[in-house]
């Protein structure tokens, strides 16, 4: 004789529950990382007690080894006005954040602000140039 019961085991999976779980998690990384802009070139940077505050445009990095990036991608110094000058294109005032390694001497420092005066001569437009600093302690 078999025995059955009366209630039945239903077998289906309730998906409502996961799809909530991944949405929370998808808005909590979405949200942190915003929040977020680390820099991919390691530099000490030379220290200042000053304040400018710019929205940066583009950024270049010089690290210790006199090595230039544009952004996170590596130039040449031969190269390094044509591709500041693509990538100022269709600007007319950006900012261009240096930041340079305190170890790196003042010359290769001017030779990317002479780039940024050479882009500005020859396209008549009112890009500048601003040195990043780490606070002083």
């Amino acid at each position: 004789m078999a025995i059955q019961t009366r209630n039945k085991r239903s077998i289906a999976f309730s998906l409502v529950s996961m799809s909530d779980i991944v949405f929370l998690l998808l808005i909590f990384f979405m949200l942190t990382s915003t929040l977020v802009a680390p820099n991919a070139i390691k530099l000490l940077l030379p220290s200042s007690s000053s304040k400018t505050m710019a929205k940066q445009t583009i950024t270049i990095y010089i690290n210790e080894n006199m090595n230039y990036f544009i952004e996170e991608s590596r130039v040449n110094e031969a190269d390094l006005q044509s591709r500041l000058e693509n990538s100022l294109t269709a600007q007319q005032e950006a900012s261009v954040v240096l930041r340079a390694d305190k170890t790196v001497p003042v010359q290769y420092v001017v030779n990317v602000i002479d780039v940024v005066n050479t882009i500005n001569t020859k396209r008549n437009t009112k890009h500048k140039v601003i040195l990043a600093t780490s606070p002083r302690k």
